[in-house]
């Protein structure tokens, strides 16, 4: 399709086909976006094959932009739930107590942890923190994987003595 055959068109065909498109979508946002991809549409198929009737492919092309758009519009859309049933819901979180026994706990930890010599806690910190594996920390750390192992045995040991020691003195 030649160009000023696109452009008289557009100027025949593109104001009736956005009142159309605003009544059906009353959006004319949206028709006037929808009547710009028909006729994008057309021009990229007139230059592949040649098309009998271009109006009527031009409003058929729209026509099925619309009902796309619509669509996806519902399978985008979420359900209106009611007040009442959001009332149900149970809060996941733990209460004030469970949150203040927690952050106890965390804070045993962390002063066990603090309690191992440097290196212990470099490889405690390393594996059961970061996540590396035994091999990984020998990597880092130039030494052995048994190495790493003992110094792991040895936090632990620690870290879960220190742990049952607070909670028995808790009690």
């Amino acid at each position: 399709m030649s160009e000023p055959d696109l452009k008289s068109l557009f100027i025949k065909h593109a104001k009736a086909l956005q009142s159309l498109l605003t009544r059906k979508v009353r959006d004319p946002q949206l028709a006037a976006d929808l009547v710009q991809e028909s006729f994008l549409r057309l021009a990229e198929q007139r230059g592949k094959e040649r098309i009998d009737n271009s109006p009527a492919y031009l409003y058929r092309t729209a026509h099925n932009l619309m009902i796309d758009h619509a669509r996806q519009q519902s399978r985008r859309r979420t359900e209106s739930v009611p007040h009442e049933a959001l009332e149900e819901i149970v809060e996941e979180r733990p209460g004030l107590d469970d949150q203040a026994a927690e952050a106890q706990r965390m804070r045993r930890l962390r002063e066990a942890v603090a309690e191992l010599p440097p290196r212990t806690r470099e490889i405690f910190r390393l594996n059961r923190l970061e996540g590396l594996t035994h091999a990984e920390v020998a990597r880092r750390l130039e030494i052995s994987d048994s190495s790493v192992q003992k110094h792991l045995s040895r936090a632990l040991a620690h870290v879960m003595q220190r742990l049952q020691d607070d909670a028995r003195d808790a009690t």
